[in-house]
C-alpha cells in the first residue's frame, strides 16, 4: 500500500472523528431545535449517523464519477489503474477505523456484533485494494449502495424529533429511501453478477488466488442477501405508511362530508 492511502485513511479516520466530536454537535444545535433536547446516548447516534451521512455523499458521488469516466477501470475491471478507486477505498476504511473505536468506546449503547462484523469483513475485503489494486471496477461498484444511507439516517432523524410516521416529509423520504436503495442495492444485481459470472475460469480470475476470490465471492452473496431482506422490510413499512396515510385522509374526507351535510 503506498503511503498516499495511509496518509487518507489517517486523514479520513481524523476528519470524520472531529466531524462526530465538534462540527456536528454545533451545525445540529444551530439548525435543528430538537437536537439539544435528546438524551446522551441519542445525542451519540445523531451525530454518528450526520457523520454516515456525509461519508456516503462523499464516497457514492464519487463512485458515480468513477463509474462514469474511469476508461481504465471500465476496460479491465480486475486490474485496470485503480488510482481513484483507492482513494475512494481509503477514505471508506478511515470511516470503518473511526466508527469501530465510537462503537467500542459507546458499546454499552451503540455496541453491536453485527456492525462490528460487517466492517472488519469489509476492511478485509478493501484490503486487497489498497496493497494489490485488485477488483478495483468491483470495489467501486459495491460502494455505489452508500447513495441509500442519507435516506435510511434521515429516517431516522426525522423519528428522533418525533415527526409522526404519516408526516408529509416522513412520507416523501420513506419513498425515496425505497426508491433509491432498490435501485442501488437491488437493480444492480443482475449486472453486477452477470459481470462477475463472465469472469469464472478465465486466467485473469484464477490470477486473483483463492484468497481474493473467497473474500470477493463470499462478502457479495452475503451482501446481498442482506440487501434482499432489508429491501422486504423497506418496502413493507413504506406500503404500510402510504396506505395508512390514503385510509387516514378517506376518513378526514368523509367526516368533512358528513359535517357539511348537516351544516347546509
Amino acid at each position: 500500500m503506498d503511503m498516499r492511502e495511509v496518509y487518507v485513511v489517517a486523514g479520513s479516520f481524523v476528519g470524520f472523528q472531529l466531524l462526530f466530536s465538534c462540527v456536528s454537535p454545533v451545525l445540529s444545535s444551530n439548525f435543528t431545535q430538537g437536537y439539544g433536547k435528546l438524551p446522551p446516548n441519542k445525542l451519540n447516534d445523531w451525530n454518528s449517523r450526520l457523520v454516515s451521512t456525509v461519508h456516503a455523499l462523499i464516497v457514492g458521488l464519487f463512485c458515480v464519477y468513477i463509474l462514469w469516466y474511469d476508461d481504465a477501470v471500465n476496460e479491465d475491471p480486475f486490474w485496470g489503474d485503480p488510482n481513484l478507486v483507492k482513494l475512494n477505498v481509503a477514505i471508506t476504511c478511515g470511516y470503518l477505523f473511526y466508527d469501530l473505536v465510537l462503537l467500542a468506546c459507546n458499546w454499552s449503547a451503540m455496541g453491536d456484533v453485527f456492525f462490528v462484523c460487517h466492517h472488519l469483513a469489509a476492511l478485509y475485503a478493501y484490503g486487497f485494494v489498497l496493497t494489490r489494486g485488485a477488483l478495483p471496477y468491483f470495489a467501486n461498484f459495491r460502494l455505489i449502495s452508500e447513495l441509500s444511507t442519507p435516506f435510511v439516517n434521515q429516517r431516522w432523524f426525522f423519528e428522533a424529533l418525533g415527526y409522526p410516521r404519516t408526516h408529509p416529509l416522513v412520507v416523501g423520504n420513506g419513498v425515496a429511501m425505497a426508491i433509491v436503495f432498490f435501485l442501488v442495492r437491488i437493480a444492480v444485481m443482475p449486472p453486477y453478477w452477470a459481470k462477475v459470472f463472465a469472469t469464472f475460469g478465465t486466467p485473469t480470475f484464477e490470477r486473483l488466488g483463492l484468497a481474493i476470490q473467497v473474500a470477493w465471492i463470499v462478502s457479495c452473496v452475503c451482501l446481498d442477501i442482506l440487501n434482499t431482506i432489508w429491501m422486504y422490510k423497506i418496502a413493507r413499512g413504506c406500503y404500510k405508511v402510504i396506505t395508512g396515510k390514503l385510509r387516514g385522509s378517506k376518513v378526514v374526507s368523509k367526516k368533512t362530508n358528513y359535517t357539511n351535510n348537516h351544516t347546509d
